[in-house]
């Protein structure tokens, strides 16, 4: 170690390990959103509508369920991951704890209400 500098007491420590798979998982569920998205927007394109009933028509076959639950997964994960990097940076103290709980809160309802929508349509529910 160094003689008391600062370089010298964080030398040969490396790094914390953490934020190179955190930023790796935001590479990853953005590549995924642009791909999902992507096959969101041509498969609206295709339908001959975009009345309530043509939508509901098309989202019930499983081809189309299973991207938009994945579709849905991706966001808010990308959306979670994104405003966490931000709260870390930005809020401190006890703030930070709160608004991360609130993060973690909002993101699993918001994910949860829309699968829930997407499982009632393809189900046959609505």
């Amino acid at each position: 170690m160094g003689a008391g500098t600062e370089l010298g007491r964080v030398r040969g420590l490396g790094a914390a390990k953490n934020g190179v798979h955190h930023w790796w998982l935001q590479r990853v569920t953005a590549a995924g959103n642009i791909i999902l998205l992507l096959w969101f927007v041509f498969s609206l394109a295709r339908l001959p509508s975009l009345d309530h009933s043509a939508v509901v028509m098309w989202l019930r076959q499983p081809v189309a369920a299973v991207p938009m639950l994945l579709l849905i997964v991706s966001v808010f994960w990308h959306f979670r991951l994104g405003v966490q990097v931000m709260l870390e940076d930005y809020v401190h103290g006890a703030a930070r704890v709160l608004a991360l709980l609130a993060l973690n809160f909002y993101a699993l309802a918001g994910a949860a209400a829309a699968v829930f929508a997407v499982l009632k349509i393809a189900l046959g529910a609505a």
